[in-house]
C-alpha cells in the first residue's frame, strides 16, 4: 500500500466534505463605459451560473455598479462572518480594476477603495476553514502577500502588482463556469483549479493570436486546495451551451469580446472619433447578444 497516496486521498476527501458555501462576487469601478458594461455583465453571469450550479446549501451575493461600495462589501463579509461555521467555504470573486503602489494593493470601488490589508482583516474574522479569493483585477498580484494564510487559496490575474493593464482573465474565468470543456476530469463539476487552467490558457491564447506581448500572467497558490473547491456542477453550468441556439449566441458573444479587447490594444493608433464609433457599436452589439442569451 502506498501510504503517501492514501494520506493524500484522505486529505482531499476531508477537504471536500459537504458544508455551506458562501459566494460573494464584487464588480468594482470600470472607469470607462466599456469596462463598466463588461464588468457588470461578468458579475451578472457569475451570479446566474453560481445560483444554477447545483447544491442547495449555497448563498450567493453579488454587488456591482453603484452598490459595490466599500461599506457594502464590508457589510457583506461581516454577515458571512456571522453566518459561517468552521466546516463552511467562502468564495470571494473580485472583478474590475486594482492598483498597487509598491506597498499596498487597493481594489477600486465607488467611493473609498478597499485595501488588501483591510480585506485580509475582514476575511480573518470569517470562521470558514476553507477560503478562496479570486482577484481578477489589474495589479491583483500585489494582494497575495496580504492575504496569505493557512486554509486560504488565492488566485490572481497577474503575477505581481506591476502588471497594471486591464485584465482578460476575468471574462475567461466566467466562461469556464459555463463551458463543459473546463471540466477536464469529466466528473461533472468545475473546480477552481479547472477554471484557473481554462482561463489561464484562454488568456495566453488571446495574446498569441493577437501577436502581442502578454501583459498579465495569472497566478495560483496551492493547487491541491484549488482542486477541492467545486464551483459549479457540469449539467447546470452547461445548460446554456447545450442549447444549440444559445450556444451560437455564446460563441458570438465571445467573438464580440475578442474584438473589443483587440480594439483596445489599437486605441493609441486610432483617431479618437474612430475608436469611439467602433467601441460603441461593439458594446451595443454585445448588449443585444447578452439580452438574447438571457431570454
Amino acid at each position: 500500500m502506498n501510504i503517501t497516496r492514501t494520506i493524500g486521498t484522505l486529505l482531499f476527501a476531508a477537504m471536500t466534505l459537504p458544508g455551506a458555501t458562501f459566494f460573494l462576487t464584487v464588480a468594482g469601478l470600470g472607469g470607462e463605459p466599456d469596462y463598466e458594461q463588461r464588468f457588470a455583465m461578468q458579475a451578472t453571469d457569475t451570479d446566474k451560473l453560481l445560483r444554477a450550479g447545483g447544491g442547495t446549501d449555497r448563498t450567493v451575493t453579488t454587488l456591482k455598479g453603484a452598490e459595490a461600495t466599500k461599506s457594502k462589501v464590508v457589510a457583506a463579509l461581516n454577515k458571512i462572518a456571522g453566518d459561517a461555521k468552521a466546516p463552511d467555504v467562502i468564495v470571494l470573486t473580485m472583478i474590475g480594476h486594482g492598483t498597487f503602489d509598491g506597498a499596498e494593493y487597493k481594489f477600486n470601488l465607488p467611493g473609498p477603495d478597499l485595501s488588501g490589508t483591510e480585506l485580509a482583516g475582514l476575511l480573518n474574522k470569517i470562521p470558514a476553514s476553507r477560503q478562496l479569493v479570486v482577484d481578477m483585477t489589474s495589479a491583483s498580484g500585489g494582494i497575495t502577500a496580504a492575504l496569505k494564510k493557512e486554509g486560504r487559496t488565492v488566485i490572481t490575474a497577474t503575477k505581481s502588482g506591476s502588471e497594471k493593464n486591464a485584465t482578460l482573465f476575468g471574462r475567461y474565468w466566467v466562461e469556464a463556469l459555463r463551458d463543459p470543456a473546463a471540466d477536464t476530469d469529466k466528473n461533472e463539476t468545475v473546480s477552481a483549479l479547472e477554471a484557473f487552467h481554462y482561463a489561464q490558457t484562454k488568456t495566453a491564447s488571446f495574446f498569441t493570436e493577437q501577436k502581442r506581448l502578454a501583459t498579465e500572467h495569472a497566478q495560483l497558490e496551492d493547487t491541491q486546495r484549488a482542486a477541492a473547491f467545486p464551483l459549479v456542477r457540469y449539467g447546470a453550468a452547461a445548460a446554456v451551451v447545450n442549447d444549440p441556439g444559445k450556444r451560437t449566441l455564446v460563441t458570438k458573444k465571445e467573438d464580440i469580446e475578442n474584438k473589443i479587447d483587440a480594439l483596445k490594444y489599437q486605441k493609441d493608433l486610432m483617431a479618437p472619433e474612430d475608436y469611439r464609433k467602433q467601441i460603441s457599436a461593439l458594446l451595443l452589439e454585445l448588449a443585444r447578444t447578452q439580452s438574447e442569451i438571457d431570454k
